[in-house]
């Protein structure tokens, strides 16, 4: 390939990263709408917002599917990285009064 053809190339796969990141961002964001309602779940409740078995369950499936590229253990760094966000949006939730939240 010549380097006109090659930067075509990498503007291609860029917009093809640009189009990828605002899907893992909507699921994220749905993700986290699920959360939010757990949030309120485990509230009503009286449960912890940090439950060690649930996080292993999250970490083990998400190593059962993945199908790589991606080693398992970044893909499980990423997600003790979300799921440590979303413990923090829960302990939010919980400081807030019920008709404050979003």
């Amino acid at each position: 390939m010549n380097p006109d053809s090659l930067l075509q190339a990498l503007v291609r796969h860029r917009d093809e990263i640009d189009q990828l990141d605002r899907q893992i961002l909507d699921l994220l964001n749905r993700r986290t709408r699920v959360v939010e309602k757990i949030a309120d779940i485990k509230e009503t409740l009286a449960m912890p917002v940090y439950e060690p078995r649930r996080e292993e369950d999250i970490f083990r499936n998400v190593v059962e599917y993945n199908g790589g590229p991606l080693p398992t253990d970044a893909m499980k760094r990423i997600f003790e990285r979300i799921l440590d966000e979303m413990r923090n949006l829960q302990r939010q939730r919980k400081s807030q009064p019920p008709g404050d939240r979003k």
